[in-house]
């Protein structure tokens, strides 16, 4: 059946434009917001360049006002349309709104800009929300769920390369020294920890052979680094992915609910199907 849009109130075609994405005037209205959001990031990206910033900068913040407006009216129609306003407020896309808008009304009483921009910036999050991309967020909770299984194990394993860390910087202060660029043990704990990154700066190298020797064994420890870690949360993807057959899964969260008689999820709270 076809609603009437005559007879609708006015919070309720607030309702339809700003909630139902699968309407004319609410794909609009999220291509809108969607535009109004590319926008403000690429101001924040052009006012850290400094030429631009000096010439431009007086757009540049008429531009942020306008935008910070536009979501202040949207985010107190919101507030306004939903029936739980306190849930909403609480909840993941509440404060990605409200951070939204933040920042602006925050530069008039606190001084200096980069607090701001470090706020501002998560404008990009609401993405989520204008491409539907919520849906797939329960997925997280898998992968969330093993990195909490394996949290002992990866924690063991950091103290382990914390240790490899300590003692072969220190040994390479005492081969090299400062003409090497090794002038303290901080500093060639530092180079080690880029070495065994596989990132290599390459802003202190070592020149004895002894240094490159244990630098040549420390690159090749470094893949083994970056293997582990994966292995552990890969096991334990598997091992969940295994065990789903034993329980149910929750359709919002994803997470295995193994009590058979659960009418809900005790995570979220989503009602289950028996």
């Amino acid at each position: 059946m076809v609603t009437d849009q005559k007879s609708l109130s006015l919070k309720e075609k607030l309702f339809v434009i700003i909630f139902k994405a699968d309407t004319r005037a609410g794909r609009a209205f999220d291509i809108a917001l969607l535009w109004l959001i590319l926008i403000s990031i690429l101001s924040i990206f052009l006012e850290s360049l400094p030429r631009l910033s000096k010439d431009y900068l007086e757009y540049l913040y008429r531009i942020e006002w306008v935008i910070t407006v536009l979501f202040t009216i949207e985010y107190i129609a919101r507030i306004w349309i939903v029936r739980n306003k306190l849930k909403y407020l609480k909840s993941f896309f509440g404060i990605i709104d409200l951070l939204a808008i933040l920042p602006a009304y925050l530069s008039i009483f606190i001084a200096g800009s980069q607090f701001a921009l470090i706020l501002r910036i998560f404008r990009l999050l609401r993405v989520f929300r204008i491409l539907n991309l919520g849906r797939y967020v329960g997925e997280s909770y898998s992968l969330l769920n093993a990195l909490k299984a394996s949290r002992y194990k990866i924690i063991v394993f950091l103290e382990a390369v914390l240790v490899i860390v300590v003692i072969v910087g220190t040994l390479m202060y005492l081969i090299e020294g400062e003409t090497s660029g090794f002038d303290s043990i901080p500093i060639s704990v530092y180079w080690t920890i880029v070495t065994l990154t596989t990132v290599g700066f390459g802003d202190i190298t070592p020149i004895t052979p002894l240094g490159r020797v244990v630098a040549s064994l420390l690159m090749l420890l470094g893949y083994g680094v970056i293997a582990v870690p994966t292995g552990i949360v890969s096991s334990e993807l598997a091992r969940t992915r295994s065990t789903k057959g034993n329980g149910r899964t929750c359709p919002s969260c994803s997470i295995i609910i193994e009590d058979e008689d659960a009418n809900y999820c005790k995570n979220c709270g989503q009602e289950l199907k028996h």
